[in-house]
């Protein structure tokens, strides 16, 4: 006769997901705070588990390396964004302004934490073969803040013309991230070169 294991109660299946999210949460925010602190090199897994209070093995069950837990950061903070902006659209006259709207407030928040916000780039920048789903899902919420900025306050979808507008002023601001974080130029000037970008692209 065999014997099979019961199925796990629905209470307990439950109470198992909300443990393993507490734990993703908390390996994430140990992550931002180690970031936060000494920037990308201060993120080594050993440290992440410690501070996270979890298992080594958790950490890379959910994350198979550092930039791995940089991108995962970095696309919830974008998801974070991309729900304020479907509560509060931007007002601005012109597609062109909504644009850089969004983009100033978001890179505002982005100055706030440099170490943290090199520490994505960086992870973005070099990102390899096994983190192209995570990439992929940055660019695709990136594009749709802008895409959603441009025909704000309508609720309708994207053109494909908007799309390819999005898709350029998300490398855009990528690019200018790179050179701020890199000393290449100030902060101010990923402001101007997605403003410069934003007219001609939507000027009206």
């Amino acid at each position: 006769m065999i014997i099979t294991e019961p199925e796990p109660e629905p209470a307990a299946e439950g109470a198992l997901a909300r443990s393993q999210a507490a734990r993703r949460r908390r390996v994430l925010d140990a992550t931002l705070q180690l970031a936060a602190e000494g920037g990308f090199d201060a993120v080594q897994m050993r440290d992440v588990a410690a501070a996270a209070d979890v298992a080594l093995g958790t950490v890379y069950r959910y994350f198979v390396s550092k930039e791995r837990l940089l991108l995962e950061a970095m696309a919830e903070q974008q998801a974070d964004l991309r729900a304020y902006l479907d509560v509060h659209p931007p007002r601005e006259a012109t597609a062109a302004a909504r644009v850089v709207s969004v983009l100033r407030g978001a890179n505002r928040s982005l100055r706030e934490f440099p170490d943290v916000t090199a520490a994505m780039v960086r992870s973005f920048g070099t990102a390899q073969i096994e983190n192209a789903d995570i990439v992929r899902r940055v660019t695709e919420i990136m594009t749709a803040i802008i895409t959603s900025a441009i025909h704000a306050p309508e609720r309708r979808a994207a053109t494909e013309r908007e799309v390819r507008v999005a898709r350029i002023l998300m490398q855009v601001w990528l690019s200018s991230l790179n050179g701020w974080v890199c000393g290449v130029d100030g902060p101010d000037r990923v402001d101007d070169d997605l403003a410069a970008a934003a007219e001609l692209l939507l000027g009206e």
